[in-house]
């Protein structure tokens, strides 16, 4: 039996107390509230027969209790994050009420401290766990309606708006996406995925519109349309100030099925739901379902069984399905212009975690460091790129993560953008919110074609360094080459704008070794400074056909030999090949990814492959981290740039840092005994 700890004396966690008694799996041992009268009156309400709750005035208490096992955090949105990683590290289970987190970016960090913590962190979406869901599903795979091709799902109450309200209240994450549309959206994921063999799916395309209210800032109501692979639609909507039948209704080719209560099932008690079959437009079939217990009990052993098996069960709300739906969620939030204060920059301010802990660098940081010539910062040899970044709190989450793995470079560039240089504005407010300029290597890109030209890479530059909210870059990269205008031509405005002192050292990416040669000659003989970095592509497989027009690679044994001689240090973009390394992507007969295929698919890069594979089952490591512990093991200073999505691609790749190949693997990987084929 688990040992419950609940953090908040609110209704929800009532509930959640109620249905503890309900269940076998676990027992209510202690609670906590910063108000103490009203822990103990909880204490004493939900206390099961002959036994006693703890009550505690404080949630730190309550967490160094060593008798709670788990956790269960009833609190309002915005403190969700701040109280799971604070369990989590205190060696608890986490049951969070839903939402786990106000975005994408916390859901990340919660479940990378679930992670390190080696404990199970649930969201709690109780309908997921009620036998009326599994016999939806059911029915769904059994095909009563066919082929599944639209979903209706509504959650809606009315409420009226105040300020300090949890519903209202835009500094506790108000409104009604988050508070409840958070249901019909992973209700629709989740029917989508099943629907074609899948745990969930995620939305191609969503449009939406909402009200924000006038004064309190939130939505009061909200609708979305969605539509899925398979050409699976969807509308959802939700609500805080009106009231609508709460239902869910799924059409199919043959009929169609409607769940009257699809969120509550039988109720917080024992009771029957049930589920009809609709074909013509008359009742064919229904399917009632029974249950001894109710919804938050269900939940409890659920989450009971999540942690003896060390995995959530599906369809309750499992890791990547969690984070993907608050990935969904925020898309609907942008779609009509809401954003809550803690999103905000203000609420960045100082050297905190979004989660409200202070940015150390972690005991097992493995980050490694090089040098660059004429930058006296050491520089991480992993490199942190700022090229997708859509939110500020996203960017966040990525970035305070790196940092605390040892990272202290980030790459930009004046053409990252969604809209008018809106990577180099993100990192820019992230960058002066933490207050760290002077800690980090700041690298600047721009002059890419058609703008590449000296007069060019000059407006940009200033554009990148006010968009960026500093005076000057630690580097600056040529982001292409333009072989219609002589090397010195370059060199002499780079040296002109490292004299006014914006950057220390400079650098071409997609550059020719001959062109570099060329540039480093004319500075010598003038007496400047010439490329201390070449920005190339190299990776353990061979590029095969250019990414994009201008791809210059610096794969071939040639190239490397040269960069070697001149000691240059490289920054390797795609050094992992796109994920051509990572298990189950790349086959002979796997033609999904197009760009894949076209790229890097050879038979000397499957043999590649082949042997980063069994060289990896010897070291105890992935295929992905052989490849990156090649680039960075090269006779020049060598340097990769990655581009995770999430937190966990960032941890994927840290840990080729820790791979060691001898002098004799090296050349083995890269097929130098069959002459290293392209």
């Amino acid at each position: 039996m688990l040992n419950w700890g609940i953090i908040g004396a609110g209704n929800i966690s009532g509930a959640f107390a109620k249905g503890l008694q309900q269940t076998d799996s676990g027992g209510l041992v202690a609670v906590a509230s910063r108000d103490e009268a009203r822990a103990r009156a909880f204490a004493d309400a939900h206390a099961a027969p002959g036994t006693a709750v703890i009550a505690h005035a404080s949630y730190e208490s309550l967490l160094a209790n060593p008798t709670v096992d788990a956790v269960y955090i009833g609190l309002p949105h915005t403190e969700h994050l701040h109280w799971t990683v604070r369990a989590l590290r205190a060696g608890k289970h986490v049951l969070c009420e839903k939402p786990l987190g106000l975005n994408q970016a916390e859901a990340m960090i919660a479940f990378e401290a679930a992670e390190r913590a080696g404990r199970v962190l649930m969201e709690a979406f109780m309908y997921r766990c009620l036998p009326q869901t599994a016999q939806l599903l059911d029915l769904l795979k059994r095909g009563v309606i066919g082929e599944l091709r639209h979903i209706q799902a509504s959650f809606c109450y009315a409420s009226t708006p105040r300020a300090g309200s949890r519903s209202w209240e835009p500094g506790l994450a108000g409104g009604g996406i988050l508070d409840v549309g958070c249901y019909p959206m992973s209700m629709a994921r989740l029917l989508a995925g099943v629907a074609r063999g899948q745990d969930f799916a995620e939305p191609l395309e969503l449009q939406a519109m909402g009200r924000l209210h006038e004064t309190m800032g939130v939505d009061a109501w909200a609708l979305a349309t969605l539509r899925f692979p398979g050409d699976i639609t969807a509308q959802i909507a939700t609500a805080i100030s009106l009231e609508q039948e709460e239902s869910l209704r799924l059409g199919g080719a043959k009929g169609a099925l409607v769940v009257a209560n699809p969120w509550y099932g039988a109720g917080a008690q024992a009771g029957e739901s049930r589920i009809e079959l609709w074909v013509d437009e008359a009742l064919a079939q229904s399917w009632t379902v029974a249950t001894d217990r109710g919804l938050y009990a269900h939940e409890a052993d659920v989450f009971a069984r999540a942690v003896r098996t060390g995995a959530v069960p599906h369809p309750a709300m499992s890791p990547a399905d969690s984070i993907a739906n608050l990935a969904a969620l925020d898309r609907w939030r942008r779609a009509i212009g809401l954003s809550y204060p803690k999103e905000q920059v203000p609420a960045l301010a100082g050297r905190k975690t979004l989660a409200g802990l202070p940015i150390t660098r972690r005991p097992d940081a493995n980050m490694r460091y090089g040098q660059v010539p004429g930058l006296a910062k050491p520089v991480s040899r992993l490199i942190m790129g700022v090229d997708h970044q859509e939110t500020l709190p996203y960017a966040a989450a990525l970035f305070d993560d790196y940092l605390e793995r040892g990272g202290n470079a980030f790459d930009t560039a004046w053409v990252y953008d969604f809209e008018g240089g809106h990577c180099e504005s993100i990192f820019g407010d992230w960058l002066s919110a933490r207050g760290i300029r002077d800690e980090i290597v700041l690298i600047a890109k721009g002059a890419h074609t058609p703008h590449c030209t000296p007069e060019g890479m000059a407006r940009e530059l200033a554009e990148s360094l006010e968009r960026l909210r500093t005076e000057s870059a630690d580097l600056y990269i040529l982001h292409r080459d333009n072989p219609e205008v002589p090397v010195g031509e370059f060199i002499d405005a780079l040296n002109e704008q490292r004299n006014k002192g914006r950057f220390q050292a400079f650098g071409g990416s997609n550059w020719s070794l001959t062109r570099v040669a060329e540039a480093n000659a004319y500075a010598a003989r003038t007496g400047q400074q010439g490329f201390a970095l070449v920005n190339n592509q190299l990776s353990l497989a061979r590029m095969q056909s250019p990414i994009w027009r201008g791809c210059v690679s610096a794969g071939t044994p040639d190239s490397r030999r040269w960069l070697a001689e001149q000691g240059l240090a490289l920054f390797a973009w795609s050094s992992q090949a796109r994920g051509f390394f990572v298990d189950g992507r790349a086959a002979p007969g796997q033609q999904d990814d197009e760009e894949l295929v076209r790229c890097w698919y050879s038979e000397a890069n499957f043999l590649r492959l082949a042997r980063a594979r069994e060289l990896a089952a010897k070291k105890g490591c992935a295929a992905i981290n052989i490849a990156l512990a090649w680039v960075l093991a090269q006779g020049f200073p060598a340097f990769s740039l990655i581009g995770p999505r999430s937190i966990a691609e960032t941890a994927s790749s840290m840990r080729g840092l820790d791979v060691n190949l001898s002098a004799e693997e090296l050349p083995w990987l890269d097929l130098a005994d069959l002459g290293s084929p392209a």
